[in-house]
């Protein structure tokens, strides 16, 4: 019997983003993309409804950022209750400036940060890697 595949997240405004990531995550036989949201307060929703294990969020989107979108999903009540124990795992990008994003996005709780054009065996490493550390935790 086969492991479920690691449930992914996609936040981006740009939709064409979403889709690249999209063709790259449901390639992989691990790996199912389960929602997709334009900005941080949908990603927020979506996480109040949908269990997922890995969210791949954008720093800058509109109406609430990435690193926000991370504080919140250690500290909604809702979203834990969701997504039980332990909270998703979150892998930030960015599109600029990777370093002045690092330190807020491990402050906020995000297991790794990438560039947006990363090559995809790179975003496929830190969901797997993030995921990982889900479901080890205790």
């Amino acid at each position: 019997m086969s492991a479920e595949p690691i449930r992914v997240l996609l936040a981006d405004a740009d939709p064409l983003q979403r889709e690249g990531w999209r063709l790259v995550v449901d390639a992989q036989p691990d790996l199912q993309v389960v929602a997709e949201a334009p900005d941080g307060v949908q990603a927020l929703a979506v996480l109040r409804r949908v269990p997922v294990d890995v969210a791949v969020v954008d720093v800058r989107m509109p109406r609430l950022g990435g690193v926000q979108v991370t504080e919140t999903i250690g500290s909604d009540a809702r979203i834990r209750l969701t997504q039980g124990a332990p909270v998703t795992r979150v892998v930030l990008v960015t599109a600029t400036d990777l370093d002045r994003h690092a330190g807020p996005g491990r402050e906020a709780g995000a297991d790794a940060l990438l560039y947006k054009d990363a090559p995809p065996d790179d975003l496929l490493a830190a969901i797997r890697a993030a995921a990982a550390l889900r479901r080890v935790a205790p």
